[in-house]
């Protein structure tokens, strides 16, 4: 049987404070709303209690945010893809802000098992003056345990509506893409993090949110696999090759430390989930 869930979350500013609420339909949900830098952020950590995707599996996730408000979504952990007989396991996400809105979508690794048919969209539509800090780190198989990517498939789909597209396919049979020196190159985690905004980034901005990227690379031990680019003038984006999830996930979030303060004028607070 099937697990098909859905979930709206909805941000805004009330009295002051930035607020959530959230609707859902199956086994997926927000726990209570967390305020570790005060009202201005409202922070949500978002709970599958499955725990994993198998083939027919669907997940639609609709976020929110309203005028001025600014959210945090994580993980408690990652998400995983399982084996598919053959259907896909599908999870779809939107996030819809509106002007002067901002929020970051930062859940935790995705694990595709051997044998899965995964596919993962994010979908922005972005209003003026609107921001957006996110990621998506994808592990292929669990090397660590043995359990190498094999088979299966994953379909990855990030879209900045009119601005920004990045979608592929990972086949685990295509050898020259996960081995060949143009492809994966033998790794098999892959991430990316991204500053999205609803209208052009100045330059100046731009050029920042690039240097600093590209110091926070130079200093890590992955930085022969890494590098930030900005594809259009609405987007600045980092892309990582890993042997495995730690130190890619941990590059991405020295890069989110040194974005907040320089762009938001946030400090570097970390998600307490993230400490368990």
């Amino acid at each position: 049987m099937a697990w098909n869930a859905r979930l709206s979350l909805d941000y805004s500013v009330e009295h002051g404070r930035c607020v959530s609420r959230f609707e859902h339909d199956g086994p997926l949900r927000i726990l209570q709303s967390l305020y570790p830098e005060g009202d201005g952020v409202c922070h949500n950590v978002l709970i599958h209690p499955p725990g994993g995707l198998v083939g027919g599996d669907t997940l639609h996730i609709d976020i929110h945010a309203r005028c001025g408000a600014h959210g945090l979504v994580t993980t408690p952990g990652a998400s995983r893809f399982y084996r598919s007989d053959g259907e896909p396991a599908v999870q779809c996400t939107r996030i819809r802000l509106d002007e002067g809105a901002r929020l970051e979508w930062l859940p935790l690794e995705a694990l595709c098992h051997s044998g899965c048919f995964a596919e993962n969209h994010v979908m922005l539509d972005l209003a003026p003056r609107s921001e957006l800090i996110g990621w998506d780190v994808t592990a292929l198989g669990l090397p660590e345990s043995q359990l190498p990517f094999v088979t299966g498939s994953v379909l990855q789909h990030l879209e900045l509506g009119g601005a920004w597209l990045e979608r592929g396919r990972i086949e685990a049979a295509d050898a020259r893409l996960m081995d060949g020196p143009l492809g994966l190159a033998g790794h098999r985690c892959i991430a990316t993090l991204f500053l999205a905004a609803g209208g052009d980034l100045p330059r100046p901005r731009r050029e920042q949110a690039l240097e600093l990227a590209r110091q926070a690379i130079a200093a890590h031990p992955l930085a022969a696999t890494a590098g930030a680019t900005a594809p259009g003038a609405q987007v600045v984006a980092v892309r990582v090759l890993a042997p495995q999830v730690e130190p890619a996930l941990e590059l991405l979030k020295a890069i989110r430390d040194a974005w907040r303060p320089a762009l938001w004028s946030l400090p570097a607070t970390t998600p307490r989930t993230w400490a368990l």
